[in-house]
């Protein structure tokens, strides 16, 4: 059993890992965690003892098998609980983070079961992240920054980088979510901002900050 606070860590560490692959640093961990390096450092002792995570000093942290296995349920779960909130409750896709990030550490195999069942067996969340299914297992999309294509390209929104309130609100305003279509109109190279056209029938020019944090695949 994991409490809370040991649930948000190996959740943590396996995102900063990029799904487990490489080490963190623990002043990354801290950032992320918002806390003390003192604090990381007694959390992931306690977790090494539980075995789920693996430290090298001056090397830092990645989970182990075990530790991916329990970051996976708990993503798997706060993905179906945003699911619930935006497609049954009618919630907003900027609204459900927090309010998920209190759901998804139940503990009932069944109910998360159950609500994967009623929900369709959905394969993505609100924002375009892959729900992992019961056995962890889950299917990725080649994905790349809007701001990285070439004038001309045409493209389809799969995720999002950045998931805050302030920048789901503005792709709200100007009308871009997952799935939207886009194509590449123009650069500029004064600011970095782009042209683009949206669904074929609207034109508007976002930030370069923006067109980073908007992920896509080519069509």
């Amino acid at each position: 059993m994991f409490s809370f606070a040991e649930e948000n860590y190996l959740k943590a560490i396996y995102h900063l890992s990029e799904n487990g692959h490489h080490r963190v640093n623990t002043n990354a961990l801290a950032d992320e965690m918002q806390t003390t390096a003192a604090s990381v450092s007694d959390m992931i002792g306690k977790l090494s003892k539980k075995k789920v995570v693996d430290y090298q000093k001056y090397r830092g942290v990645k989970v182990s098998d075990k530790g991916k296995e329990v970051a996976l349920k708990v993503i798997r779960k706060h993905r179906l609980w945003e699911v619930f909130l935006v497609d049954k409750l009618k919630f907003h896709w900027d609204e459900v983070h927090e309010i998920a990030e209190q759901l998804e550490h139940i503990k009932s195999p069944l109910l998360i079961s159950r609500l994967d069942e009623f929900l369709g067996f959905p394969k993505h969340d609100p924002h375009g992240d892959p729900i992992p299914d019961e056995n962890g297992v889950f299917t990725t999309v080649k994905k790349i920054q809007l701001s990285m294509l070439d004038i001309g390209t045409p493209c389809q929104v799969v995720t999002v980088n950045d998931s805050g309130n302030s920048f789901l609100k503005y792709l709200d305003k100007v009308g871009i979510t997952i799935g939207t279509k886009i194509s590449i109109d123009d650069k500029n190279d004064f600011d970095g901002s782009i042209d683009i056209t949206i669904n074929q029938n609207k034109s508007i020019t976002i930030s370069q900050t923006a067109a980073e944090n908007i992920l896509v695949t080519n069509l």
